[in-house]
């Protein structure tokens, strides 16, 4: 989160491919070092866990600026979708392979060394595919116009080069940016939803199937559960689906609305949020129906990612959308997914505290608390309403520049 402006920084001026090869090969690395670290050097661990986040930073502003780059408007929400599929999908198999490895080696350490794995296979994927001429962003890069297609601005009389500017000029251009900002705390309330989910959904199905009566109480530090692997199953399953779903509704209903983006964005932030709260009641009536409801929950949500970071290319001036995605990224993660698992829990335990200690109250603390990604949802789906009044206005800014 804290180094995320930093690199789209560097981004918007240097050697992407470096850049993005960098930050792989770190995040591999500190995520294999993990593994090797014991319980009692637990604050080298959560050192670790946040340095990861620097690599994560590196190619999650750079690369899909890289997108943008290549594909013109039609084809880009489509490799975009492509792109954003890997979020979802990659949550969801650190849930399955991670319980899986350590289910089979009866180690936990074994879950942090997969993952390196695959972080070699893209860094290997990097250097063989990923093609010279988009190594750093050129002059034509930066007069990129909002189709994708390359406009050199010195082939053109009368046109002039776009001039280079210093970042906090950047950063107050995009503060000015009205569809950038909405839209950035529309994300913002995304990434609160989806943070607290991954971290409480297992717990809170667990919690239900106590209260049901259809599993016992456990009371050993560590506990077998199948709800992580169906969780994660669910988020890749839904992850998948919604990402291509938002996609597809984005490419055919922009043609006869210029705001379908945003308004698609808004309404499925209102439907997942009505899914979570029916799952949270459903929850000590029926387990089914609450993992129905949560999978669509989750499915409403994905289909968002790819539609949100369009908006942002397409409203947003070539040469800043590297520092633009970092900033939406810091924002999001700060006011978003950072606090929100926080939250839920202190919340939970607020409202345990003042009940009895029983297990009916271990369910419905944190079932009450929950409600609260029901609210920001809400109101994420607002945030997003307010980016459709703004969103044509700042399309044609910015394809003037």
């Amino acid at each position: 989160m804290v180094a995320a402006p930093f690199f789209g920084y560097l981004g918007d001026r240097y050697n992407r491919k470096i850049i993005l090869g960098a930050g792989i090969f770190f995040w591999s690395v500190v995520t294999l070092g993990t593994s090797f670290i014991s319980e009692s050097y637990h604050w080298m661990f959560f050192l670790s866990r946040g340095l990861v986040g620097i690599g994560t930073a590196s190619y999650s502003t750079v690369a899909p600026t890289i997108i943008a780059d290549q594909f013109d408007e039609g084809k880009r929400t489509t490799m975009l979708s492509v792109f954003y599929i890997c979020i979802p999908v990659g949550s969801g198999l650190g849930y399955v392979l991670a319980s899986s490895m350590a289910n089979v080696t009866g180690d936990w350490h074994w879950a942090f060394r997969v993952t390196p794995c695959l972080g070699g296979i893209a860094l290997v994927l990097l250097i063989k595919l990923v093609p010279h001429k988009i190594q750093r962003r050129t002059e034509a890069h930066r007069a990129l116009s909002i189709s994708g297609t390359i406009r050199v601005a010195a082939e053109k009389p009368g046109v002039q080069r776009s001039a280079k500017t210093t970042w906090w000029q950047d950063v107050i251009s995009l503060a000015k940016n009205c569809s950038f900002v909405w839209s950035s705390l529309g994300l913002t309330a995304m990434a609160f939803v989806t943070g607290a989910l991954g971290m409480w959904v297992p717990m809170f199905l667990y919690r239900a199937q106590v209260v049901q009566g259809t599993v016992s109480p456990c009371i050993e530090k560590s506990c077998n559960s199948s709800n992580s692997l169906i969780f994660g199953g669910i988020t890749i399953g839904t992850g998948i689906l919604g990402v291509v779903a938002g996609a597809e509704a984005a490419r055919r209903l922009r043609k006869i609305n210029n705001r379908a983006d945003p308004l698609i964005c808004a309404t499925s932030m209102f439907v997942s949020a009505l899914c979570l709260f029916i799952a949270l009641m459903m929850a000590q009536r029926s387990i089914t129906s609450t993992f129905i409801f949560i999978a669509f929950g989750e499915l409403f949500l994905s289909v968002n990612w790819a539609v949100v970071t369009d908006i942002l290319l397409y409203v947003v001036t070539p040469r800043r959308q590297s520092t633009a995605i970092a900033l939406q990224i810091l924002v999001s993660h700060l006011l978003g997914d950072a606090g929100s698992p926080y939250l839920v829990g202190t919340i939970s335990s607020v409202i345990q505290a003042n009940n009895n200690h029983s297990v009916q109250w271990s369910f419905r603390s944190l079932q009450y608390s929950f409600i609260i990604c029901v609210f920001v949802g809400v109101i994420g789906g607002g945030f997003f309403l307010l980016t459709s009044f703004y969103v044509e206005d700042d399309r044609k800014e910015a394809e003037k520049r």
